[in-house]
């Protein structure tokens, strides 16, 4: 008898990291590379190799961007993940290297999605800051 899939050893859709390290210390260099670690491993997407730019550059194209965009036109290759949108570069830059991603035909994943447009809610419900540095969401029920 044939085990099940979920105890076969399956590889899950083929993505690449990126991420944007400029006058970044070591230890938030490897923090960053094992958040997008962790991430694919609960979501079950393959890693397959991370692209980092350590270059403050004035345009879209840099030599890992430019290496990323050549691994998306391999087969199999489902998108790339990002901790922030703010790795793929300053507004204007990351707006566009967006782009290009998904002219690539490859899909753009977030580790830490983009803050609401209304910082006073949150998905959950109002949030009432009591000072600066703390937020507390108040559930539905209580």
């Amino acid at each position: 008898m044939e085990p099940l899939t979920e105890q076969r050893l399956v590889s899950g859709p083929v993505v690449y990291g990126f991420l944007r390290l400029v006058k970044v210390p070591a230890a938030r260099q490897a923090a960053l590379a094992a958040s997008l670690v962790e991430y694919c491993r609960s979501h079950e997407l393959q890693l397959s190799g991370l692209f980092t730019d350590r270059e403050a550059s004035a345009g879209p194209s840099s030599a890992a961007f430019t290496g990323l965009l050549d691994v998306l036109a391999l087969p199999d290759v489902y998108g790339v993940i990002a901790p922030a949108m703010s790795h793929l570069g300053p507004k204007a830059i990351a707006a566009e290297r967006g782009r290009l991603i998904e002219a690539a035909g490859s899909r753009l994943l977030l580790v830490r999605h983009p803050r609401p447009a209304h910082p006073s809610f949150s998905r959950g419900g109002p949030v009432h800051r009591r000072s600066p540095r703390t937020a507390r969401v108040l559930d539905t029920e209580s």
